[in-house]
């Protein structure tokens, strides 16, 4: 299966989970797993969030910025990935002055 994320709606999700600005995103969502290419614009972040039934994983497409992740920072940048196992908490931060672009999957429990 092939998910053309550029077909599919751009959805604008003001201060997700309690973060700054908007989280953009273009969504694939079934019954095992929800696939996103998101972005954020330069100061926008996802709130800090427990994944509480599922993991996630972000791969850095473009951009830059930080991962709080267990209340230590990792900072990402294209080709790098981040897991946030089930149980743990982070929140994602674009600290450049491109957008971060990013693909994430969250299985769905």
């Amino acid at each position: 299966m092939i998910i053309h994320f550029d077909e599919t709606e751009e959805k604008v999700l003001p201060h997700f989970n309690g973060g700054e600005k908007e989280f953009n995103t273009r969504m694939y969502l079934d019954e095992l797993n929800k696939i996103q290419k998101g972005r954020l614009v330069p100061g926008a972040s996802i709130g800090m969030h427990t994944h509480d039934t599922s993991s996630e994983i972000f791969y850095i497409l473009e951009g830059e910025g930080t991962v709080i992740y267990d209340g230590g920072e990792e900072a990402v940048s294209p080709g790098g990935c981040h897991y946030c196992p089930k149980g743990h908490t982070h929140s994602l931060i674009n600290t450049g002055d491109k957008d971060l672009i990013f693909f994430a999957v969250v299985p769905v429990q």
